[in-house]
């Protein structure tokens, strides 16, 4: 028979109690060494209550950040006139700090401050459930979230409902009730906002590990469930050939998209394939094979040589030469001083940098706008910040704006190192890097 040590009960106890600063500070006595596996279950429940309860101090601390930003409404710009009209209805100046500070991208501290903003506000029933340690910060922000859609009365009929259920579900629990809660309690509102959705279909595209990729999209469910089926005839239809059921769905899909339909096997259709575009930035010799090392294959990050080989060597590839510091291995090319960058001066700083120049910010720099560091002189080129590559930064329009029209937020660039040191409204410093292609 095995019995409950001392710690067992003690932690077994704490489970019970809601946490608290008193309980918290107990914490750092928790031995799992002195447990029986019953014992440290209790414990991991323990240490994800209070998780919670500070999640949702967290949540005051993010809400009140979000209402005591100020938006700089009265700035007027160079050219004349008051700032952007979309631009300062639509602005957040706590988002970037948020960002910032607690390292995150710009979407993801909108998100959280967001979140934040509807617990404290509308949603304090699921605030005080999440302080108590009952639930946990996704449940929380998944009523946040999906009640966003509704209105204030509607939204509170519907939490009152998962009140008392969310205690004793798991997060995909949550969601699932959520969402037949908004449809029983808004039919007409789902079938609108469906159609909204519907023009919001996009692909997604995120790197992964080990030289991988999440490729996919977003659109109508029937659409998704139709394309999984063509994907699975044509996934068996391949011969036998050592590859499992999921490695023949995934090069099915490639083979559905990438090469032309109809074509009786891959290496037919390859011949087929239409023309496309793919930036890989690789160091010479490893391009050849005579060193070993990362290539950047633009829009997903670091990846093999290997890969960097397959992409250069294709069929149809271009190449195009690029320099780089021997000391500090920094992308350089020297262009002609204009007000507009050359092509070639473009494409060396979209090369160079490859994302927005804001530290928290991962738009790919191919569809930024490319910014003056030091402001352009427009009647006195000489005096003003001049067209070159160490003077230009990729900048997405979000944060062209702020570097222009936000009063608080100042930049510089060092032209040796390429690191951009951003200015806060608070006077907190962030700095962002150019990737470095030789370390």
């Amino acid at each position: 028979m095995t019995y409950a040590s001392p710690s067992d009960d003690w932690v077994a106890a704490l489970r019970e109690r809601s946490p608290s600063a008193e309980t918290a500070v107990t914490l750092d006595a928790l031995d799992p060494e002195r447990m029986t596996a019953r014992g440290r279950i209790d414990a991991l429940v323990v240490l994800e209550q209070h998780m919670a309860w500070l999640q949702a101090k967290q949540v005051e601390v993010l809400a009140a950040i979000a209402a005591h930003t100020e938006t700089p409404e009265a700035v007027i710009v160079d050219a004349g006139g008051s700032l952007d009209e979309v631009f300062a209805a639509s602005w957040d100046g706590a988002v970037e700090e948020v960002a910032c500070a607690l390292r995150l991208a710009n979407q993801t501290a909108a998100q959280r401050l967001r979140t934040a903003t509807l617990l404290a506000g509308r949603h304090q029933a699921t605030a005080r459930l999440l302080g108590e340690g009952q639930i946990s910060y996704l449940q929380a922000m998944a009523v946040a979230e999906q009640l966003e859609v509704l209105d204030d009365e509607v939204a509170g009929q519907v939490e009152a409902v998962l009140v008392s259920k969310m205690p004793v579900l798991a997060v995909g629990q949550t969601r699932a009730a959520l969402r037949r809660e908004i449809h029983r309690a808004d039919p007409e509102g789902a079938e609108s906002r469906h159609r909204v959705r519907v023009k919001e279909r996009r692909v997604l595209h995120h790197p992964q590990d080990d030289g991988m990729a999440l490729f996919g999209a977003v659109l109508p469910a029937q659409q998704a469930a139709l394309m999984e089926q063509a994907v699975d005839a044509c996934a068996v239809a391949y011969e036998r050939d050592g590859r499992t059921l999921e490695q023949k769905r995934a090069d099915a899909l490639f083979d559905l998209v990438v090469n032309q339909p109809g074509a009786s096997a891959v290496g037919e259709a390859r011949a087929g394939r239409s023309s496309v575009v793919v930036q890989v930035t690789v160091p010479f010799d490893i391009l050849l094979g005579a060193e070993d090392g990362p290539a950047e294959l633009k829009g997903y990050g670091p990846i093999t040589a290997g890969q960097a080989r397959e992409l250069a060597f294709a069929p149809g590839t271009v190449w195009r030469r690029l320099l780089t510091q021997p000391e500090t291995g920094l992308l350089v090319k020297t262009d002609p001083t204009t007000y507009r960058p050359t092509a070639e001066t473009a494409r060396q700083v979209i090369a160079r940098d490859q994302y927005c120049a804001f530290p928290s910010c991962r738009m790919p720099a191919h569809r930024c706008d490319l910014d003056h560091v030091r402001p352009f002189d427009h009647r006195h080129p000489d005096r003003g910040g001049q067209t070159t590559s160490e003077n230009l930064q990729p900048l997405c329009r979000r944060h062209h704006r702020l570097k222009t029209h936000h009063p608080g937020w100042r930049v510089s660039r060092d032209p040796h190192t390429g690191v951009a040191t951003w200015t806060a409204p608070t006077g907190h410093t962030y700095t962002n890097a150019p990737p470095v292609y030789r370390e």
